[in-house]
């Protein structure tokens, strides 16, 4: 798929890859439809490409929210991208984590997602060719302590974006999972940033990555999975999934004295 042929539908557009991914959609030449609840940090990028971004605002854990989207999509003309990269992450250890801050992950990380990308479906299958973006994690294939819920929200996207593309197999819709690992951006907690420092765990740029999932995009992979040594992890624990639960016992004392840091941090 060509960027510069795309209409796209982008969510989570204001922060995190999702702003990235937004500049360089505009800059090879698609137009966008930017999705988020605030416009302020997509007000330059507004300014630089009038004629190919729009500004969406909505809830996606909301069906107004989600059907507003589908308007807006056909006002464009319908769309042939579909990148669904609004999510949130909560380092903590699952009993430190309230049942509203519990609900909320989930409910955007898989149900919005699930939802609108249901929504959308028939505006996409109208295309020759459309592809939806999952971006997921790392986490979504290896279970950390840490991030329990982070994690089974991000298995469940895996295994929708698996299961969807063998739905859509005989259809005009391609489906692409994006495994990024930890990336600098502000989803990240200061406590979380400094586990991964004392982790020697690598983190990349999102510039770097949005960069990434649009050469995918291109290609029309299925899957991409970022990092290294990450990679290898993640084929560890498919295949020897003791091994990986013995190396992680290791850093447990190290991930509760930062988790229990946060937690403190976020009492305050």
């Amino acid at each position: 798929m060509r960027i510069s042929e795309c209409r796209a539908v982008l969510t989570g557009a204001s922060g995190g890859i999702g702003l990235p991914l937004a500049e360089q959609l505009c800059a090879a030449g698609a137009k966008v439809l930017a999705v988020s609840r605030r416009q302020d940090d997509l007000a330059e990028l507004l300014r630089r490409y009038p004629q190919q971004l729009r500004w969406q605002s909505a809830d996606l854990r909301d069906s107004a929210g989600r059907h507003a989207i589908v308007e807006a999509a056909r006002d464009m003309g319908g769309i042939n991208l579909l990148i669904n990269a609004a999510g949130v992450n909560r380092f903590a250890l699952l009993e430190q984590i309230d049942e509203e801050q519990l609900d909320d992950l989930l409910e955007l990380n898989i149900n919005a997602t699930l939802q609108l990308t249901r929504v959308l479906l028939p505006l996409l299958r109208e295309q020759t060719h459309a592809l939806v973006v999952n971006v997921g994690s790392t986490y979504g294939s290896i279970g950390y302590p840490g991030y329990a819920t982070y994690c089974a929200s991000k298995f469940a996207l895996r295994g929708f974006s698996e299961a969807l593309r063998r739905e859509l197999a005989d259809t005009s819709v391609d489906v692409l999972y994006v495994a990024p690992r930890a990336t600098r951006t502000s989803m990240n907690s200061a406590a979380a940033t400094a586990l991964n420092l004392a982790l020697k765990v690598g983190m990349d740029d999102p510039q770097d990555v949005a960069r990434a999932v649009l050469a995918a995009v291109e290609k029309n992979l299925s899957e991409l999975y970022l990092g290294w040594p990450e990679k290898l992890f993640v084929r560890l624990n498919g295949m020897l999934p003791g091994l990986v639960d013995r190396a992680l016992r290791k850093q447990l004392p190290l991930i509760r004295r930062y988790s229990d840091a946060n937690a403190k941090e976020s009492n305050r």
